[in-house]
């Protein structure tokens, strides 16, 4: 979907093959049902709506993102300074440790 602002006119169609600013990708049942300003016009594309073929860069962006998503997340150190000493209270973000008796 895209708007022509000068001709006050949205523009629904199938998904683009490539980025293209001023655009916006929309499901089927969201096309289907877009409606324009007042004193608009919405040309919609005649027929189905098929996703485009697959890309370099989708093949990439999945993969980066499986391979993102398989990294093992470090564990920060453990840091004595935020262990309580007897009588005090340890801050660990927004959480406090209150030793026990208190």
């Amino acid at each position: 979907m895209t708007y022509v602002y000068n001709e006050s006119t949205a523009v629904v169609g199938p998904l683009a093959a490539f980025a293209e600013p001023h655009t916006y990708d929309l499901c089927e049942p969201h096309a289907r049902s877009l409606t324009a300003p007042r004193g608009w016009d919405v040309v919609r594309h005649e027929g189905e709506f098929e996703p485009p073929p697959p890309t370099t860069d989708d093949l990439v962006a999945l993969a980066e993102a499986v391979r993102e998503a398989a990294r093992p997340t470090p564990r920060p150190p453990e840091d004595d300074q935020n262990l309580p000493t007897p009588g005090h209270t340890a801050r660990r973000g927004h959480l406090r440790v209150i030793p026990p008796n208190h």
